[in-house]
């Protein structure tokens, strides 16, 4: 395992650092536990991983076989971003109309 890396937040806690892996990694993971010769503890442990992480990767592996977030959303997840996007676009066009309304307004009054 590489050297561990550690942060101090803002209130003066040290904390290691977020690590990235890779996706052949994470599947090797996946795979020596589905081979059964490993539980989740006996990963966790031997790897240093979190639980949460582990039980991400299983599940993406088993649901989509990926592991890119994008791969692994609902269609109601795909939807509220699309609507998201949607909504802060139209908002900034509704700002750009009023401030075009407001120019506008102001030399109408000065003819």
């Amino acid at each position: 395992m590489p050297e561990e890396k550690y942060i101090v937040d803002k209130n003066g806690n040290k904390r290691r650092m977020r690590r990235a892996y890779t996706d052949e990694f994470k599947q090797q993971i996946v795979n020596l536990y589905n081979t059964g010769n490993y539980t989740r503890a006996d990963l966790i442990r031997e790897y240093e991983l979190t639980e949460t992480a582990l039980s991400r990767w299983i599940r993406q592996a088993k649901n989509s076989g990926s592991f890119r977030e994008k791969d692994n959303r609902t269609p109601e997840e795909n939807e509220l971003i699309r609507l998201n996007k949607e909504l802060k676009q139209l908002r900034m066009e509704n700002d750009i109309l009023k401030q075009a309304a407001l120019i506008f307004g102001r030399k109408e009054n000065q003819h």
